[in-house]
């Protein structure tokens, strides 16, 4: 069972373990009394991590909210101990039934970080300075590239209002086609519902300002046309450096209005009022943000009590199938009554009625569980 817990931030934890198993069921206790059933497994992970079959890629579930819960495998049936099978002739068998075997299953898990506002640029613009200045977020912050590996979130309180705040790791060009940690970064806006795009004008790392801003903007067009049509505000950061309101003015001069322009100073949390006002004021006229749309998920035991004769090429015959599963638990091939109750059970089938239809004679190799018995009509 996957679970969806607010105070889970990443899966670093499926990275570093990717095998787990549900607790066994107890034995059966005295008296006839059945054993204990095993315990749920149940593992947590952020809001917005997306499941998905490893096998098809089809989603499995999107869990969204908190506490939101898929189940993707259940546990094999108990056995049924030597009574179950008593009857007037056999009054203490000398077989039982183990319990089924469980099933296994490969899922892949791909958090796609749910905010209401994504802070996005390129590495070591101040992104990270900014939301520590405006929630109580305290991500790691250092004065080289890529100090941020995994998105940060943060809660702005602002007055009445508050909004979720997420630091994306900084991007570079080529992003889209996964340079640097282009997917990975990626994935984390598409469930924003707007940007705040941090651009450095201080000129320090020797990059036009404006260039980075568009060159962000085309990573964002190449790897969704949703993402590039999202409603972005620009915050110009470290204007209180030499030399940085010039390369404002020139910014803004050349983006011609395509979106509003505010001018910060992150480190202090200079002009962060006015770029707060503006992003709760969009905010309000934005729709809500909504979980993918995908194919609900019903996990389904397989029947369990089916099977299919297979003629082989030198005219032996091979039972195959959940029943034989079943049977190959339970049958002890060297004890009387155990066998007895596998013949009675293909007999009531109608297997051997079958298999006498498609030309099995006395003699027939019949394989049965990797076992192979002489038919006897």
């Amino acid at each position: 069972v996957f679970r969806a817990d607010r105070h889970v931030n990443n899966l670093a934890d499926y990275y570093y373990k990717n095998k787990y198993f549900a607790e066994d069921g107890s034995r059966g206790e005295p008296k006839n009394m059945f054993g204990k059933a095993g315990k749920n497994l149940v593992l947590n992970v952020p809001l917005g991590t997306v499941i998905r079959d490893a096998e098809t890629e089809n989603i499995i579930a999107d869990l969204y909210y908190e506490g939101q819960e898929v189940t993707v495998l259940t546990g094999g049936d108990g056995g049924k101990g030597n009574a179950r099978f008593s009857n007037s002739r056999r009054h203490a068998p000398h077989f039982s039934q183990t319990g089924e075997k469980t099933e296994k299953k490969r899922v892949l898990l791909e958090l796609k970080t749910i905010a209401d506002v994504g802070l996005i640029g390129f590495p070591n613009v101040g992104k990270s300075t900014l939301l520590s200045k405006v929630t109580k977020a305290r991500p790691k912050i250092a004065n080289y590239h890529f100090t941020t590996l995994s998105p940060n979130l943060g809660v702005v309180n602002y007055y009445d209002d508050s909004f979720v705040l997420a630091d994306i790791p900084g991007l570079i060009e080529g992003a889209a086609e996964g340079a640097g940690l282009g997917y990975d970064f990626l994935r984390h806006i598409e469930r924003t519902r707007m940007l705040i795009h941090v651009v450095d004008v201080s000129g320090m790392e020797g990059r036009d300002p404006y260039e980075d801003y568009r060159k962000i903007n085309a990573e964002l067009a190449e790897y969704s046309e949703v993402l590039s049509r999202l409603p972005q505000i620009v915050a110009l950061n470290k204007c209180d450096v030499f030399g940085a309101e010039e390369n404002a003015k020139a910014f803004t001069e050349k983006l011609k209005g395509a979106a509003p322009v505010f001018s910060i100073e992150a480190v202090s949390g200079a002009g962060t009022k006015a770029l707060l006002d503006a992003t709760v004021k969009l905010l309000k006229e934005l729709p809500p943000p909504a979980p993918l749309e995908y194919e609900p998920f019903v996990y389904e035991k397989p029947e369990r009590l089916t099977y299919e004769i297979l003629e082989n090429d030198d005219g032996s015959f091979e039972i195959v199938g959940t029943l034989v599963d079943v049977l190959s638990r339970n049958v002890v091939i060297s004890d009387m009554h155990s066998f007895a109750y596998m013949q009675k059970v293909l007999k009531d089938r109608g297997i051997f009625k079958e298999l006498r239809a498609k030309g099995a004679k006395n003699g027939t190799a019949i394989v049965i569980g990797g076992i192979e018995f002489e038919f006897m009509d």
